[in-house]
């Protein structure tokens, strides 16, 4: 039988749960918490006060209203803007799915193959094929800027960047000498130095590395610098993971008849990047701001396009609203990349046994 409780039961203190229990508990346990609680409070009232006066009655926000569309694409053509709303509704609609079909094994595989496939399609939306037509006419490579820059050279060398430290990874560790000096070497060289000095290589002496009738333009030689950059900090990052993988798993493989491929493909790699997860979302964070140095060889990403704006003569003096806003749209990029790689950080377990 079930007991049932009197109406008279004893319930604990209201100071000791909700709302009241956790301040107790988390802010006013003892008296020097107590203290410097206060201290907190008053301090961020102050300085929120002064922040929220500002945001709501003394910025001249019509700055970043009247240049909305330069941040956000640079100078993109206007009548072509449509190109870039498909693009995004592209990758809204594979996010959507990706999200409402994560635990279906069989559509998923589809998935894959539509984020796969939106990369070369987005590519000819943005850039176009047609000189000179009117239907999907190219957009010249200086006419990119602003978050649509941004967005572009960090997805692409993340997406490509890390398949190639893999390999780097994997050549590193690899038994055979010319490959492991080769991976050693390029490595420890891109490590060694400064992104705005490869940004500088990539610019004058790529195009002596290629056939003449070649001629990348200023964006994809940035990206290509980007790109090694980043790879050879991924490298490292993989390495560290298929280091900390135990000697067991190699013979557990081993036992079970794989070769060498197929080991490292199933059993090894999924484990090493497992391990390295948060290491290599702060690399690709990393990445994203790096993009502003870009800068330097005549690109007008995000920031650029900041500094741009500034010097406008009837927008002088408005630095602090457009770098306000600049600042927020990187914080919301790189926040919604750390959100994600916590969510798959727990739901792979990573740091528990």
């Amino acid at each position: 039988m079930k007991k049932q409780h009197s109406s008279n039961e004893m319930r604990p203190p209201r100071t000791e749960v909700g709302i009241l229990g956790w301040l107790k508990k988390n802010l006013f346990s003892t008296w020097y918490n107590i203290v410097l609680s206060i201290i907190a409070i008053i301090v961020l009232y102050l300085l929120l006060n002064n922040i929220i006066r500002w945001v709501l009655f003394e910025a001249r926000w019509e700055v970043v209203a009247a240049n909305i569309k330069v941040f956000l694409v640079g100078r993109y053509p206007t009548k072509e803007n449509g190109r870039i709303f498909l693009s995004l509704f592209i990758v809204i609609t594979l996010s959507v799915l990706t999200w409402l079909f994560r635990k279906k094994k069989s559509v998923r595989r589809w998935i894959v193959v539509g984020w796969l496939v939106s990369f070369p399609v987005i590519g000819i939306l943005l850039v176009g094929f047609v000189r000179g037509g009117s239907f999907m006419p190219l957009v010249s490579e200086s006419m990119w800027g602003g978050l649509l820059l941004t967005l572009i050279l960090a997805i692409t060398a993340i997406v490509v960047s890390f398949p190639l430290g893999i390999l780097l990874a994997i050549g590193r560790r690899s038994k055979l000498p010319v490959i492991r000096i080769i991976c050693t070497v390029y490595i420890e060289t891109i490590r060694g130095v400064p992104l705005i000095s490869i940004l500088f290589m990539s610019q004058l002496m790529l195009p002596l590395f290629l056939p003449p009738q070649i001629r990348l333009g200023t964006v994809l030689r940035a990206l290509t610098g980007i790109t090694l950059f980043s790879a050879a900090y991924t490298a490292e990052n993989i390495r560290g993971g298929l280091a900390s993988v135990p000697i067991g798993q190699y013979d557990a493989a081993k036992a079970l008849g794989l070769n060498k491929v197929l080991m490292l493909v199933f059993v090894i790699l999924p484990q090493a990047i497992r391990v390295v997860i948060p290491a290599i979302v702060g690399q690709f964070i990393s990445l994203f701001k790096d993009t502003t140095l870009v800068v330097i060889v005549g690109l007008l990403e995000l920031l650029g396009i900041a500094k741009s704006v500034t010097a406008q003569k009837e927008f002088i003096g408005l630095h602090m609203e457009v770098y306000c806003f600049v600042a927020l749209i990187f914080f919301i990029c790189c926040y919604s990349m750390s959100s994600a790689s916590k969510r798959l950080e727990e739901k792979l377990g990573v740091g528990k046994r």
